[in-house]
């Protein structure tokens, strides 16, 4: 616990579903209350209460008994099985330091994988990713990942196109300026607001809802291009075009070529901004191939109806139009192509960086997109320099343990994977985020030892060796402040440390204590200080920009700062219009790359130099009349898999399982009735879900929300987790991301675990 003084004040605490005030009797939190600044806040946050002391909370060291007894690598088929002895902190240390030391002498520090990916806390200091990767670079390093399973396709391909993704994902278009200057508002995937409900390093007010509600008020046309309508919300009566999953490239395609065809594409914006359209023209209009993408043919794949796709494509060459693609759309096979193609038809528009118009990647997929805010580097704690160059792509976890000095490629270059002998986990859950998991199961019982620092007994901390407790954020002093949002909280530590359970910078501290690096990894400071210094660092780097920050003293005084509103509003890419030669993209040509020479160049079959239609797999060529296609969304009552045994996520499954949402139509087919349990499967597994009816989701296509703790009976999940069924494989040489989102399955009467 910090020795800084309880604040004379309500105590305050922020996560990635916003900031709360916390209640405290006894010693023991009683509840939260909703930030008084925001107006939309989300409950996802008050689930943390009743699970902080409960008999999920890990409260000591805990050691998987065959890998206590066996030592490194016994009975690693057990894990998830096992039982778990407690031991004390000196002792988990010790067994710690002592493992890794082995490790590194034997076979280097490549064979450590600390790929630790996930959302962790909104604590600056205590980002348990951070504190892990400063450690391990402390004794030598380890293999690395890259990208995210959110949108791994992106952001390998878009820098080829853009010259970034991320700069230009944190520079979307304001909504302010949608309700102003924008006509038509086109959302490929539509605007969940579910999803709006986060954001990373924590959210101060929610701005998603005021954003899309606005531009609604204001006379802005929405049209929803999903298989789901409640992908948009209904006030803003949008147009439904209920397209078949995993087509997105096709529609867009044909709508390209619509312009092209009536001439209402911008031939002054292609030729001063863009390079390589003459490439794709030539694409569009069948010159190598003798397809012709015209809306007849993408009709046929995306079963929209071709007049339909004729008359968005003439209404938004006569609008004010914005272009939005949902981060799902990367989620699928031949993910780079979605966004790749939807540049160039925002580019075909020609209305890239003005008011309210262009492109946007995914309003709402997070809080903070369309946010109006200031971007201040605000100070993290320094990792250092990773001595070890290997790396894998983060979606290909199972590959890595399944084929130690195996080849695989990743942008335009081959790798090989190293032979993992530790994997270090902080701050995420593979469990959830993975696909295939069955398969990823088998495979995570090679590795010698897997060591977790977790609070809960979720599927990761079952499927450990060694388990380290670690703090919640309401057990911890920290601030939230994150170039993502406009607010600063100083974060109080509301209860002692549940149990035995330490801080993450506390855990790695005294394993490098023993290790003979503390000095390194503390580099001489306690928390406090470090607290500190974050915050002198950050107000001086904020004064930088001309913005005042309050002193330590009275942040934590006052609990919280806002910074103010920028100038003028934030719009995507309008440097670049407003002179191309003097603010050029960060690519070869300098300008948007419709067609990629680099790309091209790597002779990928699976990803050409311009965007390119291809056949998802398991879906346009082989599907069964039987099966249905699953979409594997994102929950609205959990982020991801963060607390799914909170109160907030059991109120939303009544009956234990997740929820699974079908068409009437396939129900009545299938012999299906609501509120009826029911088991999906495919060749890779099965689980389990509570039916519900809607005819809100076309036919052919099924809902479930990712989320549900993984509970294996054999190649079951008992709990719903819809990634037993999703298929293990790379959207494709260049970016090798998930593709979560192309998977069919049966839908069929739940008789329990001896049907599968």
């Amino acid at each position: 616990m910090s020795n800084i003084p309880a604040p004379d004040r309500e105590l305050l605490t922020s996560n990635h579903w916003g900031t709360y005030r916390v209640h405290v009797k006894d010693g023991h939190v009683t509840h939260l209350e909703d930030f008084e600044e925001d107006k939309d806040p989300s409950p996802i946050g008050h689930g943390i209460v009743d699970v902080l002391e409960d008999e999920t909370r890990i409260k000591a060291p805990m050691v998987r008994k065959s890998w206590l007894e066996g030592g490194p690598g016994a009975r690693g088929d057990l894990r998830g099985d096992d039982p778990f002895v407690e031991v004390t902190w000196e002792e988990a240390n010790a067994l710690v330091a002592e493992e890794l030391n082995r490790v590194i002498q034997a076979h280097g520090n490549n064979a450590i994988y600390a790929g630790s990916y996930g959302w962790a806390s909104a604590g600056r200091f205590h980002h348990a990713q951070s504190q892990l990767k400063r450690f391990l670079n402390c004794i030598g390093g380890y293999t690395s990942s890259k990208n995210t399973y959110s949108f791994a396709a992106a952001e390998v391909v878009v820098p080829h196109i853009l010259g970034t993704f991320r700069g230009h994902l944190d520079t979307t278009t304001s909504w302010e300026t949608i309700a102003t200057d924008c006509e038509l508002f086109v959302a490929f995937g539509g605007v969940p607001l579910k999803n709006g409900q986060i954001s990373q390093g924590g959210t101060g007010a929610h701005v998603q809802k005021a954003g899309l509600f606005a531009a609604h008020d204001a006379g802005v046309k929405f049209v929803n291009i999903s298989p789901l309508r409640a992908d948009i919300d209904d006030k803003v009566n949008a147009d439904w075009m209920a397209i078949r999953p995993g087509t997105d490239v096709a529609l867009i395609l044909a709508l390209c070529q619509t312009l092209l065809s009536e001439e209402l594409h911008d031939a002054d914006f292609l030729n001063r901004y863009t390079h390589g359209f003459e490439t794709f023209a030539a694409y569009l209009e069948g010159t190598a191939d003798g397809i012709v993408k015209s809306p007849d043919w993408a009709s046929k794949i995306c079963d929209v109806p071709a007049d339909a796709i004729r008359a968005l494509a003439l209404e938004m060459g006569a609008s004010r139009t914005m272009i939005s693609v949902a981060w799902a759309l990367t989620r699928q096979d031949h993910g780079e192509q979605p966004f790749w193609a939807a540049i160039a038809l925002a580019s075909m528009l020609g209305q890239i960086g003005l008011l309210g118009t262009g492109l946007a990647f995914g309003y709402s997929a997070m809080n903070n997109t369309g946010l109006n805010r200031h971007q201040i580097d605000w100070a993290s704690v320094p990792q250092g320099e990773n001595p070890v160059k290997d790396f894998i792509p983060v979606a290909r976890v199972t590959d890595l343990l399944e084929n130690p000095g195996g080849a695989f490629d990743y942008d335009g270059t081959q790798y090989t994977y190293p032979d993992i002998k530790i994997i270090w986990w902080a701050g995420g859950n593979p469990f959830h985020h993975h696909q295939d998991l069955n398969r990823m199961r088998k495979a995570w019982a090679k590795p010698d030892t897997i060591i977790a620092n977790e609070w809960c007994w979720n599927a990761l901390a079952r499927h450990a060796d060694i388990v380290l407790p670690c703090t919640t954020p309401l057990e911890r002093r920290d601030i939230a402040m994150s170039p993502k949002d406009p607010y600063v909280i100083a974060m109080d530590p509301a209860i002692a440390p549940v149990g035995q359970a330490r801080d993450d910078h506390e855990i790695f501290r005294g394993i490098a204590s023993m290790m003979g690096v503390d000095d390194a990894f503390t580099d001489g400071r306690t928390p406090d200080d470090w607290l500190r210094w974050l915050w002198s660092t950050s107000r001086q780097r904020a004064a930088s920009e001309q913005i005042a920050l309050p002193d330590w003293e009275t942040l934590q005084r006052d609990g919280w700062v806002r910074l103010p509103d920028p100038d003028a509003p934030t719009i995507m890419l309008q440097a670049f219009r407003d002179d191309p030669q003097a603010n050029p993209l960060e690519t070869p040509s300098g300008k948007i790359e419709i067609f990629s020479d680099t790309i091209a160049s790597f002779g990928y079959e699976d990803c050409p130099g311009h965007p390119t239609w291809f056949e998802p797999v398991e879906w346009l060529g082989g599907a069964q009349p039987s099966q249905l296609h699953l979409i594997s969304n994102q929950p609205k009552n959990k982020l991801h898999s963060q607390m799914d045994h909170g109160s907030v996520s059991r109120a939303d499954r009544p009956k234990g399982v997740e929820r699974l949402l079908m068409n009437p139509e396939d129900a009545q087919e299938r012999d299906l009735v609501e509120g009826q349990i029911v088991c999906l499967k495919n060749a890779r597994g099965a689980c389990v879900a509570e039916l519900r009816l809607s005819e809100n989701i076309r036919r052919g296509v099924i809902q479930m929300a990712t989320g549900a703790w993984y509970k294996p009976a054999g190649t079951r999940c008992e709990n719903g987790n819809p990634n037993v069924l999703t298929l293990d494989k790379g959207t494709s040489k260049l970016a090798q991301g998930p593709i979560a989102h192309s998977c069919l399955v049966e839908v069929v009467a739940d008789r329990g675990p001896l049907s599968t």
